[in-house]
This record gives C-alpha cells, structure tokens and sequence, in this order.
C-alpha cells in the first residue's frame, strides 16, 4: 500500500530551498490519495512528526514525441508538500550547503 501511496520524491532545486528553509518535503503521491493517508504513511516510512499537508492537483498537457512529432498526453500528477517539525528531517533529501 506504501508504494501505491508515495511514488517517488521530488528532487528539484526549489524543492531543496524549500526543505532547506522551510523543512517541506514534496512527494509525488497518487491521484486517489488523502491528506491522513499520506500523512500517516510518511510518519511510519521515516519515522517523523509531520506538522500539515498541502496537495496540489497539476493538469494533463500534451507532449510530441517521436519522429513524427506526434502527440502524446502527459497524465495529471498529485504532488503533496510535506511540513515536518523543526527539529525534524528526511535523510532522502542533499540539503547541506542550501540554507541561504
């Protein structure tokens, strides 16, 4: 059920600057996934408190692949921002040197 929930971190320069200064994490989760759900998920993973949740719902676009230029759909992605208490951390995450 773990791996259906979360499916992978996302690791990206404004989401290090957000764990950095914020101590958000930002995961990609399923689209059919609750705020409980992922919080009580990422608690049993890594073992932390998790202080809220916020989810974001991005929209489909179109995408042209191939020799001919085809189109092809990009689905809808769920991402879900994770606040961990202060004195908390997820080791997945390089954030040594980002705390400008």
């Amino acid at each position: 059920m773990i791996n259906y929930i979360i499916k992978k971190p996302l690791v990206t320069e404004k989401t290090l600057q957000l764990a950095a200064q914020k101590n958000t994490y930002v995961f990609e989760v399923a689209r059919t996934a609750e705020k409980n759900q992922i919080k009580a998920i990422i608690e049993e993973l890594f073992g932390v408190k998790v202080i809220s949740v916020n989810t974001v719902l991005g929209h489909s676009h179109t995408k042209k692949t191939g020799r001919k230029r085809l189109r092809a759909v990009q689905p809808r992605v769920k991402k879900a921002m994770v606040q961990l208490a202060a004195d908390q951390k997820i080791d997945l995450f390089d954030i040594e040197g980002m705390e400008k």
